[in-house]
């Protein structure tokens, strides 16, 4: 039977419950035992599939083609966890499971209520990661804060959970913060005193606290919070802000949490686990004297997570190349209104341009700019997912000599709708999990970047989209210099674009980098990486 952890939050969003639990998994796996995460998320959407990215931040894709919360990103990234639908448990899906059931007659002659009911699906859902995977211990973040009224199923749920597991079965860790008040030069522990004691109210005891704080968490602070909180001092453990959160299990692990945690948990060490590679990649993050710039253009720029594994795996990409890099983000829109002159001037000193996925018609001008820019000016350009039809659309209009050539999403009247519905897509009308999702074979063509970059035929990577290269076109575009160079066997769909006479240009249908991680970069982000330093080497950058 699997050990539980449950992690929960308190006093504010965003503090990095993610993360955290990610960490702890890590540490976990460091110790010899596998690992399973779950996400548990209180909004009604079935999925975040159908959300805006400021609403939600990016989506993460995994192998089964669930749309899932971001946290998941963490958890690939940070862990081994096995991630599929089960991996994420929503409010929505809970409900429409249990509303199902009683439209089929399962709970006939019954009230159906919260409790037990609805917190009894969650318990199932949350134990599907155990009973497929045989994980040794399962890790189950709950989303929100301590007090929503959003999260107390999932709260009640747990609480339940660890009762029926028994001792030494489940420990609670909680979240929480100590915010600074320089007026007064000092932590306040109030805040996190609180919530836990919101956690108490409803039956939830924590075991051990991770307390977010910018300032060191002094002795005193430290006592104070053990006492009022009811934990033993050894596990309060301080969460202090970094520059690189690939750094965090690793301070945590010198903390001795891994040790804490597996003595609450009636466990000992099995086999150890190296962490040397993943202490050398943050070393690398620290110490690389060499820099690159990259350009990432998109529409949702302002927010932080909306192109969130993007930004790690280019990262990654780095470290395989022992460098650090500068994410430049630039707005789309404002690419619209540019003169070339302009152009020129917010693309200076930018070695590497990257196009990442998208919907809808806004910015796309501007993106169509930099993927012409990149184009004409040499530089390393790759295009992910909507980056693969922008270069598709730029280069139909200004080298093949369609004018206006365009995607069906942006102008269905299009004159050359050389980007256009899939033909399964046609006739769907319920837009929540119908794209093309999930991993699928690429073939790749032997004598192409693409087959040098991976130094394979064949590739499985993740999709998320409704719209394809149309066919049709394909032998025009062949002749005027792009090469498709890696292809989905049925029906051969267009997964990867090159230009020939370009020293490093690549497109892909697919995202890449749902599948990178900080020791184990993917390839095409660690060959666009390359590419970008032998620009600026070249230019004596």
């Amino acid at each position: 039977m699997a050990k539980y952890i449950f992690i929960t939050g308190g006093v504010v969003s965003s503090l990095g419950k993610g993360i955290a639990s990610a960490s702890i998994g890590k540490i976990l796996e460091w110790k010899g035992y596998k690992v399973a995460l779950v996400k548990c998320d209180p909004y009604i959407n079935v999925d975040p599939g159908t959300m805006n990215p400021y609403q939600h931040g990016e989506v993460y894709v995994t192998d089964d083609g669930a749309e899932t919360d971001l946290d998941l990103g963490h958890y690939f990234r940070y862990t081994n966890s096995p991630l599929a639908k089960y991996s994420n448990v929503t409010t929505g899906k809970v409900y429409q499971n249990v509303i199902t059931k009683e439209r089929r007659g399962d709970f006939l002659g019954g009230t159906v209520q919260v409790i037990p009911h609805i917190t009894n699906e969650i318990k199932d859902l949350i134990r599907q990661g155990e009973k497929k995977h045989n994980a040794d211990i399962v890790l189950v973040e709950i989303g929100g804060t301590a007090g929503d009224i959003e999260s107390l199923p999932f709260l009640e749920a747990i609480r339940q959970m660890k009762n029926e597991l028994g001792p030494g079965n489940a420990i609670n860790v909680h979240l929480t913060l100590a915010p600074y008040v320089k007026a007064a030069g000092e932590l306040k522990t109030k805040p996190t005193q609180h919530s836990v004691g919101k956690l108490r109210g409803i039956g939830i005891q924590p075991e051990i606290l991770m307390v977010r704080t910018e300032k060191p968490l002094d002795a005193g602070a430290h006592a104070k919070i053990a006492l009022f909180c009811n934990v033993q001092q050894d596990c309060v453990f301080e969460a202090r802000d970094v520059e690189d959160i690939y750094e965090i299990p690793l301070l945590f692990k010198k903390a001795g949490l891994g040790k804490i945690v597996l003595k609450k948990l009636d466990l000992k060490v099995r086999k150890r686990k190296d962490s040397k590679r993943w202490a050398k990649a943050v070393r690398i993050r620290k110490t690389a004297k060499r820099k690159i710039k990259v350009g990432v253009i998109g529409k949702y720029i302002t927010l932080q997570d909306a192109y969130k594994s993007i930004d790690e795996a280019i990262k990654h990409g780095a470290i395989a190349n022992n460098c650090g890099v500068d994410i430049v983000k630039i707005e789309s829109d404002n690419l619209e209104k540019y003169n070339p002159e302009k152009l020129r001037s917010v693309f200076k000193g930018v070695s590497g341009i990257l196009v990442p996925g998208g919907f809808g018609v806004r910015g796309i001008e501007g993106k169509l700019s930099a993927a012409k820019y990149a184009r004409e000016e040499k530089i390393p350009y790759l295009g992910i997912c909507l980056g693969m039809q922008i270069a598709v659309i730029e280069f139909a209009r200004n080298v093949c000599g369609m004018e206006n050539a365009n995607s069906t999403e942006f102008n269905a009247r299009t004159k050359y709708p050389v980007i256009s519905l899939l033909s399964e897509q046609e006739y769907v009308k319920w837009f929540g999990g119908t794209m093309r999702l999930g991993k699928y074979k690429c073939v790749l063509k032997p004598d192409s970047l693409a087959k040098k970059i991976y130094g394979k035929t064949e590739v499985m990577e993740r999709h998320r989209h409704r719209y394809e290269f149309n066919g049709v076109y394909k032998k025009t575009f062949i002749r005027q210099g792009m090469d498709f160079s890696g292809l989905h066997p049925k029906g051969n769909l267009v997964e990867i674009v090159e230009i020939k006479d370009h020293p490093w240009f690549i497109a892909v249908q697919f995202h890449p980098e749902f599948k990178s991680k900080p020791d184990k970069g993917h390839p095409l982000f660690t060959g666009f990486v390359k590419a970008v330093l032998k620009l600026q080497d070249k230019q004596g950058g």
